[in-house]
């Protein structure tokens, strides 16, 4: 924390330093136990009514009365990763956007608002990269009069913990009552290396096709696939499907897809049938993608993974990927939880 030359703890940000990274230390609750003081780092969000806002990497917005303040100073960014290739954060969802493209979007200045009859929130959301060329209040009122217009809750897709990242409109969402719904995670890694892990005639035995046919859809996990869910799914620059067969040619063992673009192969549907798990087939399924994406010149691999999904975040990390920044889902203030729909909650 900032210390002056007299050895006293010394508050030396103001709300001048709103949407810079900061470190800040208070007091706790006297009633409360355990430690004296709490320090949280993170994006100086807003300093309004006495209160700062800061948001962490996770997303997760803290309010810190301005009288709780002992210590407080700006902050150089996280240290870039150590490992990996080199992304920004626009970037990568750009990337993740083109390999996951909705069957209806529409620019809203430098927004982007997508909708694919509800599958999936990445596909019916609205990626606010920019300037909507509007005040925010007015943009989330065309956000919301869109997703109506076609029976869908409107969703915005944020991220944080990386330069460029989001953490100001994250907090301007929360002051406006949108309800922070999933937080997942993006996380990069060297391509090469997931493609060595594969053995030769293990490889060979996984099958790849331009198109997902019955028998992969019957092991996806998204059961009830329709002909938009097939059409997001087939969608982007050079899309794979892999299958490992399953006994006498039924329900595939383990499935999953890939999406290469320049650099870049973006993994998804890695799913194994779950009386097989922890036998390296959802290792030999991306190890032939990733091959594949390399005989196409990709270099690099981009994923998405939950924080409560242990076992693969296990995986990923003995595979070379490591977290790059958080993204979330915001809901409008009084729409239906859970997946976008089509239909009533």
């Amino acid at each position: 924390m900032e210390i002056s030359a007299r050895g006293r703890l010394e508050v030396r940000i103001t709300a001048a330093d709103v949407g810079k990274r900061v470190s800040v230390r208070r007091l706790n609750d006297p009633a409360a136990e355990g430690e004296k003081f709490t320090d949280t780092v993170g994006v100086l969000a807003s300093w309004d009514d006495d209160v700062l806002v800061i948001t962490r990497k996770s997303g997760e917005t803290v309010h810190i009365p301005e009288a709780s303040l002992v210590a407080g100073k700006v902050v150089p960014a996280a240290p870039a990763r150590r490992r990996g290739p080199a992304a920004t954060y626009e970037e990568l969802a750009h990337a993740a956007t083109r390999a996951w493209r909705p069957v209806e979007s529409e620019r809203l200045g430098e927004w982007e608002l997508r909708a694919s009859s509800g599958f999936t929130r990445r596909a019916n959301s609205v990626l606010p990269l920019g300037d909507p060329g509007m005040p925010l209040e007015a943009a989330l009122d065309v956000v919301r009069r869109w997703y109506g217009d076609r029976g869908l809750p409107a969703y915005i897709q944020t991220a944080t913990g990386a330069e460029g990242t989001q953490e100001l409109l994250c907090a301007e969402l929360e002051r406006l009552g949108w309800v922070r719904e999933v937080s997942a995670e993006m996380w990069i890694g060297a391509l090469a290396p997931i493609a060595d892990r594969g053995e030769p005639d293990e490889v060979a035995g996984v099958v790849l096709s331009r198109e997902a046919d019955e028998a992969w859809l019957a092991r996806y996990q998204r059961k009830g696939v329709s002909e938009v869910a097939l059409e997001v799914l087939g969608s982007g620059p050079s899309v794979w499907f892999a299958s490992v067969p399953g006994e006498a040619g039924g329900v595939p063992a383990a499935i999953g897809r890939c999406v290469v673009d320049g650099r870049w192969a973006g993994f998804a549907a890695v799913e194994v049938d779950p009386a097989l798990r922890r036998q390296g087939l959802a290792t030999r399924v991306m190890a032939a993608l990733a091959q594949r994406a390399l005989d196409e010149g990709a270099s690099a691999a981009w994923l998405q993974v939950e924080s409560e999904n242990v076992g693969a975040r296990e995986m990923y990390a003995r595979m070379g990927f490591a977290a790059h920044h958080v993204y979330h889902h915001y809901r409008e203030p009084g729409a239906c939880g859970g997946e976008p729909r089509t239909t009533g909650c």
